[in-house]
C-alpha cells in the first residue's frame, strides 16, 4: 500500500483569502477572528481528507525577503496588512501549533519558497506531496508527485489539470507569469502582454522565454492580435521579462532545519486549545473538547481568575452526586432541608415550552453545588419506576415555594413561576435568574442560555436536550425519556444553575452599578411579565379572517398590475426574476448589488426605486400587504389559547442587546402603526364585555432623554415650556417663526430629530427626506448651531466610549461596544452610532421597566380597580379595565409613569381608551 501523501499547507495564501472571502467575525471583546476560524476550518477539513498525512502548515515570517534585493519595486504596490488581520496572526499560530501541527516561518524567504522546496525534496525521495493553496503560482511545482489542493473551491490539480485550466504544462507557468506580471506582487512582466497574449505566445512558440528570445521573427508570424508589433517590446523589455522570471520562480534549494520525516502531526494539546477556543470564542470546538474531557474523566478549568480554593466550591459535573427521590422519606427529607435554606435552586421538566400548555413532569433541587435531586412525577414509558404523586408533592413543595424567607434561584424563572401558576402555585420570595445575571453583566458577551453560560462561565459543557430526547418530528417529550437519562440532566441543570449564580454575582458586585439594574429592574419584572403573559389578550378572530381575504383579493390586483407593468408574468416572489425584468428588461439603473455580484432587489433598494419607477412601487406594496397577511391575519388566529381564547405572547428579558423588551409567538413590537392595513390589526386586539382597552404611551421619551444628557439649553426649554419640539427645531433650522412651521418642513425635522440620535450621517438623512446629501449637511450644520448641547454630548459619548468600551443608561446598565477601536471604519462608525444612541434607547428601556413594576406594584395594592396590564409594545403599556372604571385609571396611570424616575425635563404619558387597542392609541 502506497504511503500517505505530504500536506504542504500555504498558511499566508489561506489568512489573505479567508480574511477577505468571510464575514469579518469578532469577539465579544473586540477580537477579530474570522481569518483565523477560515484557516482552522480549511486545516481541520484537511486533516480529514488525508488523516495519516505527515504536514506542514507554512506562513511567511515578516521581514525583507531575497526578491526586495533583486528588484526593489517587489510588492511594493500591495497594501499593508490591515490591522484586523495582523493581530490574528500570532492566536492562529498558537492554534496551529496546540494543534500538533508543524509550522515553518523562515526569515528571508517566503512561505511558498519554504513549500517549493519541501515539494522538491518530496519529488527527489520520490514521495508524493500535495501543497494546499489557493496561489496560481504554485502551479510551476506540479509534477508526477506533486498536486495542488484549493479546499475553498474543492479543487484539485495535477499536471492535466494545470494544462487544462491554464493552458499551459506546469513548466511554463513561471514563463507565463514573467511575461503578464502579477499587479498583486509587483512583478512587471512585459508591458502590453497581458493574460491572453502571454498563453498566445507561449502556445504559439511552443517554448518559453530561452524559446521566445532565440527566435523573436516568428513571433511575428503567430495568428493571435497584436503579434506582428510584439517582438520590438519584448526585445525593449528583455532584461525586465527575465527578471519577472526570477520574481516569479519559487525557490526551492531553501536552507531549512526540519526534514520530511520530521513533518510528523504530534497530538493536540487539549488545554491549550481549551483556553484559546474560549478566549476566540469558538464555542462549537470548545464544547466539543469540553465533552471529550468530560467523557475521558478530566475537567476543564473555568475561565477567569480564581484560586483552587474557589473552583473546588463551584464544583464541577464530574464530581456531582445526582438523588432521585422516589420514596416519601427521601422526599421528607429534602423539605426539611430546603425549609431550613436560606436559598435553594429548583427547574422544572415539562412536557412543552409553551408555558400555557407546559405539564411538570418533574422537579429538579440543589442546595450546594455539587449535590443534587430530581422528583420525577410524570415518566410514562414503558416499564417506568413507580413515582410519588404528582399533586401530593406539589402541595409539599407549595410550602417552600412560597415562603417569602427563602430566595428561588432558576434559569429563566418566569418559565416555571407561569407554569407553576397553573398548578395554582405562587413561587414567593428574592427571585434570583441566571439567565438575567448574565444579560445584566454583559448583554452582548454571549447567549444567555444556561449551555452558552456553562461554557463560557464554567468551562462545561452540558447535555443537551436533543442528546437525550433526539431531534425532529421524532423527538421524545420529557415525560417519555428514562430516567437513567432524565436524572443526569435535570441535575445538571439545577446544579449549573446554581454554580453559575455564584460565579456571575460577585462580577456584577464588581461592575459599575449593574446589580442595581438588576435587583431594581430585571428581577421585580420577571413577576409582571409572567402575570402580564397569562392574563393575556382577547382577539377578534372574524375580524382578521375577514381581513385576510380582504388582503388576498388586494395582494392579487397588485400581482395583477405587476405582470401588466413587466409585460409578462413572473414570480413576484423571486429576486432573480424580478432583477431580470427591473434592470435587464426595463433598463432601470442598478442601486446596489448583493454579495454574489447579483443587482439586489433588497427592500431598501425597491423603496429608493419606487419613487420614481411605478413597477418597484407595486412590489413594495405587495410585499407589504403579503408579509401582514401571512405575519398577523393568518397566524394571530391560530394562536389563540383553546383553553383562554386569548393570545398569550413571551416576553424576552434577555435578548435585545440596549435593555429593550422583546416578544415572541407573535411577536408584539412589530405590528405596524403607519398604515391603515397594520392599524386594522390593532383593532383585532379587544376588551371583553364590559372592559375597555387603555393605552398610556411615552411621548418623544427618547428625545427628552437625549435632552437631559446633553443638557442643551434649547431643547430643555422647548420640552419644560411643552412646546411642539418638532415644530421647535424646524423653526430653527429652517429660520421661520414658530407659527410659519409649515407641515413638511415639521416632517422634515421630525426626521432631523429621530435620525440624530440614531446617529445618522447626511447621506442618511438626505436619503430619507430625497433630499441632496449637501442640503441634508446643511440641516445637520443648522441643528447643532441651534442646540449645541447635543454636538457636544455626542462627541463625549463618542469619546468616553471608545475609553472605557462601553457606555451607560441613567439607571447604569451597561452596553459593551467590542467594535468601538476596530480598525475597519464602517464597523467603527457603527459602534460610534450605538454609543450615541443606546444610552437614550437603553434609558427608555430602563424607564418603561421601572413604570410597568410600579403600575404592577400599584394595582395590587388597590384591589378596587378592576385591571390588568396586557401588553407592552415599545414605549406603550396596554391595559383591560373595566367600564365604570377607565377615567381614574387612566389619571392614576399617566401619573405613576410620569413620575417612575425624575429628569431634567417632564415626562409626559399620553393615555386614552377605546374598545380595541387602535381605538386606545
Amino acid at each position: 500500500m502506497a504511503s500517505s501523501p505530504i500536506v504542504l499547507v500555504d498558511g499566508s495564501s489561506y489568512l489573505y483569502r479567508a480574511f477577505h472571502a468571510l464575514p469579518p467575525l469578532t469577539t465579544s471583546k473586540g477580537q477579530p477572528t474570522g481569518a483565523i476560524k477560515g484557516v482552522l476550518n480549511m486545516l481541520k477539513s484537511l486533516r480529514k481528507d488525508y488523516p495519516d498525512s505527515p504536514m506542514a502548515v507554512v506562513f511567511d515570517a515578516p521581514g525583507k525577503t531575497f526578491r526586495d534585493e533583486l528588484f526593489a519595486e517587489y510588492k511594493a504596490q500591495r497594501p499593508s496588512m490591515p490591522d484586523d488581520l495582523r493581530v490574528q496572526i500570532k492566536p492562529l499560530h498558537d492554534c496551529v501549533k496546540a494543534l500538533g501541527l508543524p509550522l515553518l516561518c523562515i526569515e528571508g524567504v517566503e512561505a511558498d519558497d519554504v513549500i517549493g522546496t519541501l515539494a522538491r525534496h518530496a519529488t527527489e525521495a520520490g514521495r508524493d506531496a500535495v501543497i494546499s493553496t489557493g496561489d496560481k503560482d504554485m502551479a510551476q511545482l506540479v509534477n508526477g508527485h506533486i498536486t495542488l489542493v484549493n479546499t475553498m473551491k474543492n479543487e484539485t490539480l495535477d499536471v492535466a489539470g494545470i494544462k487544462e485550466k491554464y493552458g499551459l504544462p506546469p513548466e511554463l507557468i513561471i514563463d507565463y507569469l514573467a511575461l503578464m506580471g502579477d499587479k498583486i506582487d509587483n512583478i512587471p512582466g512585459v508591458p502590453g502582454v497581458g493574460e491572453k497574449t502571454a498563453l498566445g505566445l507561449l502556445q504559439g512558440m511552443d517554448g518559453g522565454l530561452d524559446t521566445i528570445y532565440a527566435d523573436l521573427d516568428k513571433v511575428k508570424t503567430l495568428s493571435f492580435r497584436g503579434a506582428k508589433t510584439l517582438s520590438g517590446k519584448l526585445e525593449e523589455h528583455r532584461d525586465m521579462a527575465y527578471l519577472s522570471y526570477q520574481l516569479a520562480t519559487i525557490k526551492t534549494d531553501c536552507e531549512l532545519a526540519i526534514s520530511l520525516d520530521e513533518l510528523v502531526v504530534g497530538e493536540e494539546d487539549n488545554e491549550a486549545l481549551i483556553e484559546l477556543y474560549r478566549e476566540l470564542e469558538f464555542r462549537t470546538w470548545l464544547e466539543s473538547l469540553l465533552k471529550g474531557q468530560s467523557q475521558k474523566g478530566g475537567t476543564a478549568s473555568p475561565s477567569g481568575d480564581h484560586d483552587d480554593d474557589t473552583a473546588s466550591e463551584r464544583g464541577s459535573s464530574s464530581t456531582r452526586q445526582d438523588v432521585t427521590i422516589l420514596e416519601q422519606a427521601q422526599l421528607d427529607e429534602w423539605l426539611k432541608r430546603l425549609k431550613k435554606a436560606e436559598a435553594f435552586c429548583f427547574d422544572l421538566e415539562t412536557t412543552s415550552l409553551d408555558y400555557m400548555e407546559a405539564d411538570i413532569v418533574g422537579i429538579g433541587l440543589a442546595l450546594e453545588p455539587g449535590e443534587a435531586a430530581y422528583i420525577p412525577l410524570a415518566h410514562d414509558y414503558l416499564d417506568a419506576p413507580p413515582q410519588l404523586d404528582r399533586k401530593a408533592v406539589l402541595q409539599a413543595l407549595a410550602e417552600v415555594l412560597g415562603d417569602a424567607g427563602i430566595a428561588k434561584i432558576g434559569q429563566n424563572l418566569k418559565y416555571d413561576i407561569s407554569v407553576l401558576a397553573r398548578y395554582d402555585i405562587a413561587v414567593k420570595g428574592e427571585l434570583i435568574d441566571t439567565m438575567l445575571e448574565s444579560y445584566v453583566l454583559d448583554s452582548t458577551a454571549t447567549r444567555h442560555d444556561m449551555d452558552s453560560l456553562a461554557l463560557k462561565y464554567l468551562g462545561e459543557s452540558t447535555i443537551k436536550f436533543e442528546d437525550i430526547a433526539g431531534k425532529g418530528a421524532k423527538q421524545l417529550t420529557f415525560n417519555q425519556i428514562a430516567l437513567e437519562q432524565a436524572v443526569p440532566y435535570a441535575c445538571e441543570d439545577v446544579d449549573i444553575t446554581l454554580r453559575l449564580h455564584r460565579e456571575l454575582r460577585p462580577r456584577l458586585e464588581k461592575t459599575g452599578r449593574v446589580s442595581e439594574v438588576l435587583d431594581r429592574l430585571e428581577r421585580p419584572l420577571i413577576r409582571v411579565l409572567s402575570a402580564m403573559e397569562r392574563n393575556g389578550v382577547a382577539l377578534d378572530v372574524e375580524r382578521l379572517h375577514t381581513q385576510t381575504q380582504e388582503l388576498g383579493k388586494r395582494i392579487q390586483e397588485l400581482e395583477a398590475r405587476a405582470y401588466e407593468l413587466a409585460g409578462r408574468e413572473f414570480n413576484l416572489g423571486s429576486p432573480k426574476q424580478l432583477g431580470q425584468i427591473l434592470f435587464e428588461e426595463q433598463g432601470i439603473p442598478v442601486i446596489k448589488k448583493t454579495p454574489k455580484g447579483a443587482p439586489s432587489t433588497a427592500e431598501a433598494v425597491l423603496e429608493e426605486l419606487a419613487l420614481d419607477y411605478p413597477l418597484p412601487k407595486v412590489i413594495m406594496e405587495h410585499r407589504g400587504l403579503s408579509k401582514l397577511r401571512s405575519t398577523y391575519t393568518e397566524k394571530l388566529p391560530k394562536l389563540v389559547n383553546k383553553a383562554t381564547r386569548r393570545l398569550h405572547t413571551s416576553y424576552h428579558q434577555a435578548v435585545a442587546a440596549t435593555g429593550r423588551l422583546s416578544s415572541t409567538d407573535p411577536n408584539l413590537q412589530n405590528i405596524p402603526i403607519r398604515t391603515e392595513e397594520g392599524r386594522r390589526i390593532r383593532q383585532a386586539f379587544i376588551a371583553r364585555p364590559g372592559y375597555r382597552i387603555v393605552a398610556a404611551d411615552y411621548s418623544q421619551i427618547e428625545l427628552r432623554i437625549m435632552a437631559h444628557l446633553s443638557g442643551d439649553k434649547g431643547l430643555l426649554s422647548a420640552f419644560s415650556e411643552n412646546r411642539d419640539i418638532h415644530a421647535a427645531t424646524a423653526s430653527e433650522v429652517f429660520g421661520v417663526a414658530l407659527d410659519q412651521v409649515s407641515a413638511d418642513q415639521r416632517r422634515s425635522a421630525k426626521a432631523i430629530n429621530f435620525g440624530l440620535i440614531y446617529g445618522m450621517s447626511a447621506w442618511g438623512l438626505g436619503r430619507q427626506l430625497h433630499i441632496e446629501q449637501s442640503q441634508a449637511k446643511t440641516y445637520i450644520d443648522r441643528y447643532f448651531d441651534r442646540y449645541p448641547g447635543v454636538a457636544r454630548y455626542m462627541e463625549r459619548i463618542r469619546a468616553q466610549a471608545a475609553e472605557d468600551g462601553f457606555v451607560e443608561t441613567l439607571f447604569g446598565r451597561r452596553l459593551y461596544l467590542p467594535e468601538i477601536h476596530s480598525q475597519n471604519r464602517a464597523r467603527r462608525q457603527g459602534a460610534e452610532r450605538t454609543a450615541i444612541n443606546a444610552p437614550m434607547q437603553g434609558t427608555a428601556a430602563d424607564i418603561i421597566k421601572s413604570a410597568m413594576i410600579d403600575v404592577d406594584t400599584w394595582l395590587r395594592d388597590n384591589v378596587e380597580f378592576d385591571a390588568w396590564m396586557v401588553m407592552q409594545v415599545h414605549d406603550e403599556l396596554v391595559f383591560e379595565v373595566r367600564e365604570d372604571q377607565v377615567e381614574a385609571f387612566m389619571a392614576e396611570v399617566k401619573q405613576l409613569m410620569q413620575n417612575t424616575v425624575t429628569l431634567d425635563v417632564p415626562l409626559t404619558v399620553e393615555a386614552a381608551s377605546g374598545a380595541n387597542w387602535d381605538e386606545a392609541h
